[in-house]
């Protein structure tokens, strides 16, 4: 058994023990097929341009997530997300606005890789990579100063992106740090996760 099938092996393992699926009937095979459900909230930092009139904000985000290892080496899931991205103190004091608000609604698709469980001595986790593809639509809001005179108005549109992050799985809490790429909007999360199985079979 390879290190890509251990790591599956161990996740679906310990999932099946907290679903108390009877495994006296049915011994550990090479195989496992599953999908799970995970919710996630963490902070997102605006980085690049977008970070000079923007302040750290926050993700929440659903996500579905499904693997056969006899078909595929990795996890795809499907997210919907929801940003939020308060403007800057400092870009209040030193210009016209009085209030700059951003949202962000991502659809995602993308794939998750497990590598072999690390840490085996103090508790079982996983590393892993993921990738993944956006398209999100999108709100700004522009509010002025009274003294300039300038009407606020809502900027919208939609956007496309890319994301890469690492983290670790504990089974059923796991931890992302990853970087998102929109134009005009580049930010870094850490997300606090938490998976449950749906279905899983090995």
């Amino acid at each position: 058994m390879n290190f890509s099938k251990s790591a599956y092996i161990v996740l679906f393992f310990c999932f099946c023990i907290l679903t108390s699926i009877n495994y006296a009937e049915k011994p550990l095979s090479d195989k496992a097929r599953g999908m799970f459900i995970c919710i996630a909230v963490g902070p997102r930092t605006p980085i690049g341009s977008f970070g000079t009139n923007s302040m750290t904000g926050i993700g929440f985000n659903a996500e579905l997530d499904y693997t056969d290892n006899e078909y595929l080496p990795i996890f795809l899931f499907a997210k919907v997300e929801f940003l939020h991205f308060p403007g800057a103190q400092e870009f209040y004091q030193s210009g016209d606005y009085s209030h700059l608000s951003t949202n962000i609604l991502p659809l995602s698709m993308g794939g998750r890789y497990y590598f072999a469980p690390i840490l085996e001595n103090v508790g079982l986790v996983l590393p892993y990579i993921e990738i993944a593809g956006h398209i999100a639509a999108y709100q700004k809001l522009h509010q002025f100063k009274i003294s300039t005179y300038l009407p606020s108005y809502i900027e919208s549109g939609t956007k496309f992106g890319v994301s890469a992050g690492v983290g670790f799985s504990m089974f059923i809490l796991e931890m992302l740090a990853s970087y998102t790429y929109f134009k005009s909007n580049q930010f870094v999360g850490v997300d606090l996760k938490v998976r449950l199985p749906m279905y899983v079979s090995i």
